[in-house]
């Protein structure tokens, strides 16, 4: 493997030093591996370089299965092996599509690696979906949430029915008091990386900003406009108070998706690929949000609703700020409210300007094409398929993202008419399509 090729791919020039010492742990013993490190830094290119030195593209089985809390992290950890370019193949599996249709890709693909949430991973099994005689390695990430109650029965039975994984690497930004028997973990190699002098990266500004009544409303729009178009993950703790915040703040002008566990999966990706696209700056999110979402240029976490606990809190602010990169959380407390005692490090009162501008509408618009990874479709053919039939230069085509069935396109604002008046009937790679904006 070339790992200078991956690291020219990935766009970075060294391994910081948790993922230099995972590294070394996973390829030059043969223990199971605990690694705990705070969020943002790095921990999924951490396991996935030295385990796919361990694992052969030459069998066309499954030989390792990351376990996953939910299936936002699944399709992010399986995109950024894609993007390594190691030439293994895998799959993202979880819940709300039917499993016939995974068993399908399964047979087709063939996938070396899969990243898999634990109830879903318990339905191929229970199906015999796949072979589990070549699984040698068993990674659990966001263990902590893996491991909690809710959780427990459904992995102690997909562990116990794995049986001949010989190794397994758990990792978090949060520790648990125990790690379960069923786990079976042999000799341990503990690597932590979490300072309890440093409950969140010092790269993060800590604010306060008081509401003078209960509904937090009115200040929290004054607060997105102090912002102007800052990338913003505002958190809330009910899925019905997302959808009113939400609703709210796009009655005002405000670029605005929402995220919770409520939406369908289509919904969820659109609110994603909006947000990390640049088509909208503002996240509306229940706790969902918290964990497994990798977009490196979240500049303001919003609590809206205070953190439910301090795992909460730490997931949370652990979507700004990632890498190097700075970033602010804010606390907007009610008069009854008061910051939490677990909110360790210097904290400021943020004062909201008087003159303040109005919500801007975002630079770019995301559009749907009816056409995807089943159809073969690639990011030169929609390069291609836009700038041919749109009649638009390259520079206004932003982050492309590829479904199986569909994909989503950033593209500039001023153009999106024109586009979609150009394409209307066209063929992209000889097939007739539907394009629409992203609502």
């Amino acid at each position: 493997m070339d790992t200078e090729k991956i690291f020219n791919k990935l766009g970075i020039e060294e391994l910081n030093l948790m993922q230099k010492e995972t590294a070394n742990a996973v390829l030059h013993s043969s223990n199971d591996i605990i690694v705990l490190s705070p969020t943002g830094s790095g921990k999924t290119l951490a396991y996935l370089l030295p385990l796919v030195e361990r694992l052969s593209v030459d069998i066309d089985e499954v030989q390792a299965i990351v376990i996953v809390p939910g299936r936002e992290l699944a399709i992010q950890s399986q995109m950024v092996l894609r993007d390594m370019g190691s030439g293994l193949r895998s799959m993202a599996l979880y819940g709300g599509r039917p499993t016939m249709d995974e068993h399908r890709l399964i047979r087709k693909n063939l996938p070396q690696i899969i990243f898999v949430t634990p109830g879903r991973l318990n339905d191929h099994l229970d199906k015999c979906n796949f072979n589990t005689y070549n699984i040698e390695w068993i990674v659990i990430d966001e263990f902590d949430k893996c491991l909690e109650m809710g959780f427990r029965d459904s992995m102690s039975r997909a562990i116990e029915r794995v049986g001949n994984a010989k190794r397994r690497i758990l990792l978090s930004a949060t520790d648990t008091e125990e790690i379960p028997s069923f786990v079976n973990m042999g000799k341990v190699s503990k690597l932590d990386f979490l300072f309890e002098d440093e409950q969140v990266s010092d790269r993060v500004g800590i604010n306060i900003v008081k509401s003078p009544v209960k509904d937090k409303l009115d200040i929290l729009q004054r607060l997105l406009r102090s912002f102007n178009d800052d990338s913003t993950i505002v958190f809330l703790n009910f899925r019905e108070s997302v959808e009113r915040v939400n609703d709210y703040l796009e009655k005002l002008g405000f670029s605005t998706t929402a995220f919770h566990g409520g939406l369908e999966q289509l919904q969820r990706e659109a609110s994603l690929n909006k947000f990390s696209n640049g088509s909208s700056n503002i996240l509306v999110a229940t706790d969902l949000a918290s964990r497994g979402l990798d977009i490196p240029n979240v500049k303001n976490i919003v609590h809206y609703h205070l953190p439910l606990s301090e795992e909460a809190y730490i997931h949370r602010v652990g979507r700004t700020a990632r890498w190097e990169a700075l970033g602010k959380t804010f606390f907007i407390l009610s008069p009854d409210e008061y910051i939490p005692d677990y909110i360790e490090g210097e904290h400021y009162e943020f004062d909201i300007p008087n003159r303040l501008p109005l919500p801007a509408p975002p630079k770019m618009i995301t559009i749907y094409i009816g056409k995807g990874k089943k159809d073969k479709i690639s990011k030169v053919d929609i390069v291609g398929f836009l700038c041919q039939k749109g009649e638009i230069d390259k520079k206004e085509i932003g982050r492309i993202d590829i479904k199986e069935r569909y994909c989503h396109v950033a593209i500039s604002r001023r153009c999106v008419k024109e586009i979609l008046k150009k394409t209307q009937g066209e063929k992209i790679k000889g097939v007739k399509t539907l394009i629409q904006v992203v609502k």
